[in-house]
């Protein structure tokens, strides 16, 4: 039983570092891939998914149901970041 377990473990462990592998490869070519965008193509990236949300805001409407304190929070949790990186000295 406890070989079995730590098998179990070992695989899981295996697939999770292939996973993040390949995700870690992903975001590496997307950020080779952004530094031949311009702003502009950024903006209309930035506009589709503006369009996308309003739509499934259309399509759900529950998920508009929250109060408004509760989106300007997610806001302000999802912005500190890159407001801290452009702002950084």
């Amino acid at each position: 039983m406890r070989f079995l377990i730590l098998n179990i473990f070992k695989n899981t462990l295996s697939v999770s570092l292939i996973i993040k592998r390949g995700v870690f490869m992903c975001f590496k070519i997307l950020n080779k891939k952004i530094k031949n965008m311009k702003w502009t193509d950024i903006a209309l990236i930035k506009l589709s998914v503006l369009f996308f949300t309003l739509m499934l805001a259309k399509l759900c409407p529950n998920i508009l149901s929250l109060e408004w304190y509760a989106y300007l929070i997610l806001f302000v949790f999802f912005a500190i970041i890159p407001c801290m990186k452009v702002f950084k000295k």
